[in-house]
């Protein structure tokens, strides 16, 4: 399944009656370990753990929601524009996008895919960084009736060209950045259609000076678009002001119609598509309002969305959750580049924010950052990986303020456990992942089978409405991953407290997490595997303080003349560069159990022997 998603959730306080989450994701976001679990009779036993959370949770959470509020994603979309019709839905690069210019956009893109005749249910793919285009598209999509498939700009073109035919996309929206990408992906699938976009083609309405002023810049001075050819291809300006002149014909969606596939790893390294309702992704959002929504209200909520729209948990989080609350989303494109990240926020009051550990460090690095007056933030949410002690501690010093945890899955669309939020009595930081979210249950199955008591190790299941219907075109995947009685199992080990606060123990297969995202062992080594003079590889994760982990790999040579950088030029080409490893180490042998098989954990305790002090 996907990460363990560390995430934490504001309100959805949305109109009237509510996600990804990556992934590829993160931990958070990010999200993937299969698991491999064959349930017995003892399993079904209730264990005495069941609901003892409930007296844990702040007064005001009720212990279940009501999914059936929303019949779909596409009426709060509706009900969301109606009500904040005037208000700042998101900022980029300085202009803004209001809720009404957004449904006035969204629908018109959503009636031209009706005109170049996308189906309900058909697959549509985005790939697009965090700007105006990705929630016109976003919307756009489902009001169409059609599934939303996110990928990764940075997406290599054999992952690109594997998400697009297991999907079965037959539309895709890309940034011209990565226009190359798709064409070199293209053959061997049923694309038929491409709308291209630029960063400035949003930024404002009528002669767009600065838009074009923008994309001539990236185009042509930075060189930051390679040459493509993609003559089927085109303009998302050119597909809106179609799509103004026609018709849209509503779509009925129910909550059981498919509203993403949302790629997650697995333990064979081949993504799979987990089939996200729109019951599920409502589901997530009147969980995470039930929880928070006492600490979110009044005054216009305004977040930094640094992680991208297309994890499920900045999807959820930012892109739906916030939208509830008729709140404001400041897109940053690259949160990497800290210096423009500051300047874009220079002048911007912020009361919500969601990062990954290795964000929030940066930031803490930053003098600017620690000099900003922090007292609007009310919530600092971490998403996609474990936030280390350390940076919470420091950033509350620097703030003030908490940064408050949760767990989650793509497969959860992704919210499981969230830690209470309460900034008049605040805790110090724990280290706990929270409590079962509202109308959710959460169980630990032992080795043999049996359902684990308060205090007992083991793999954490779930069970709630935000459970996925499965994995697409993946039955026998999704029965491991699902039994009978709808126990998803995460492939986590846990064990929960007395009082129903959960503590993550490690994960049970082999996942790396690298700043929030998954790298699966056995992709890198796929991938290792195809040079010529390679005999055998191995690919694990080290501890490293910035990233939680990065990659280091194991290989053993057929052509001794073979380099740790040919090897490692050698994953840039195949790999996102969050998969390729750091870390080469030359062998003549690897260990292997007495069928062959290469023992991954015994390399793993090498490494962590290595930095263990005497």
């Amino acid at each position: 399944m996907t990460q363990p998603t560390q995430a934490a959730l504001p309100s959805a306080a949305g109109p009237a009656a509510a996600a990804h989450a990556a992934g590829e994701a993160s931990a958070s976001a990010s999200a993937a370990h299969t698991p491999d679990v064959t349930p017995n009779a003892a399993a079904h036993a209730a264990p005495n753990t069941d609901g003892i959370w409930y007296a844990s949770y702040p007064a005001e959470v009720p212990h279940d929601i009501d999914v059936t509020q929303y019949a779909s994603l596409v009426q709060f979309f509706d009900e969301c524009i109606a009500r904040f019709r005037e208000r700042v839905a998101y900022v980029s690069v300085g202009a803004n996008l209001t809720y009404g210019e957004l449904g006035r956009k969204a629908t018109a893109f959503a009636a031209y895919l009706q005109s170049i005749g996308v189906k309900p249910g058909e697959r549509v793919a985005i790939m697009l960084p965090n700007t105006f285009q990705y929630p016109v598209s976003l919307f756009g999509v489902l009001k169409a009736g059609a599934v939303v498939v996110n990928v990764n700009p940075l997406y290599t073109v054999r992952e690109l060209a594997h998400q697009l035919k297991d999907s079965g996309a037959q539309t895709i929206i890309v940034f011209e950045n990565f226009a190359k990408t798709v064409e070199d992906a293209l053959p061997g699938t049923k694309v038929k259609n491409v709308i291209v976009t630029g960063l400035g083609d949003l930024l404002a309405d009528g002669l767009n000076l600065k838009g074009r002023l923008l994309n001539f810049m990236l185009r042509h001075v930075k060189k930051m678009v390679p040459a493509y050819r993609l003559p089927q291809a085109v303009p998302l300006l050119d597909a809106l002001s179609s799509g103004y002149s026609r018709p849209l014909t509503p779509v009925r969606a129910t909550h059981e119609d498919i509203a993403f596939l949302q790629y997650t790893g697995g333990t064979t390294g081949v993504a799979k598509g987990a089939m996200l309702t729109h019951r599920n992704m409502i589901a997530n959002l009147l969980q995470a309002k039930a929880w928070s929504e006492h600490q979110l209200n009044g005054a216009i909520e305004t977040v930094l969305t640094l992680l991208p729209l297309y994890h499920i948990y900045s999807l959820t989080v930012n892109a739906l959750i916030f939208m509830g609350l008729g709140g404001r989303n400041i897109l940053i494109a690259n949160p990497r580049d800290m210096k423009r990240v500051m300047m874009i926020i220079r002048h911007e009051t912020f009361t919500g924010m969601t990062a990954v550990n290795t964000l929030y460090n940066a930031f803490l690095d930053n003098e600017e950052f620690r000099k900003r007056d922090f007292s609007n933030l009310k919530l600092a949410m971490a998403g996609g990986m474990a936030t280390q002690k350390a940076v919470a501690d420091r950033f509350k010093a620097v703030t003030g303020k908490p940064i408050i945890e949760g767990y989650g899955l793509t497969e959860c669309s992704p919210i499981v456990t969230m830690n209470p939020v309460d900034l008049n009595n605040m805790r110090d930081f724990e280290g706990s992942i929270g409590l079962p979210a509202p109308s959710t249950h959460v169980r630990f199955r032992k080795d043999d089978g049996s359902w684990a008591s308060i205090g007992e190790a083991g793999e954490l299941c779930v069970k709630g409405p935000q459970v996925m219907k499965g994995y697409w075109n993946r039955p026998e995947e999704t029965a491991r991953a699902i039994d009978d009685d709808g126990w998803l199992a995460t492939g986590d080990i846990g064990v929960m407290d007395s009082r129903g606060f959960i503590r993550l123990i490690d994960r049970k297969k082999d996942m790396i997490l690298v700043s929030g995202f998954n790298v699966y062992p056995n992709e890198v080594e796929d991938v290792i595997a195809a040079l010529p003079d390679v005999r055998d590889v191995a690919a694990i994760g080290v501890p490293d303080a910035a990233q939680g982990e990065r990659v280091k790999v194991f290989v053993v040579r057929r052509n001794p003349s073979l380099t740790a950088e040919q090897v490692i030029a050698h994953c840039r080409k195949n790999l996102t560069g969050y998969k390729v490893p750091k870390l080469v180490e030359f062998r003549d042998e690897l260990p292997q159990t007495n069928v062959g098989k290469i023992l991954r954990r015994a390399l793993r305790d090498e490494e962590l022997a290595k930095q263990t002090p005497a």
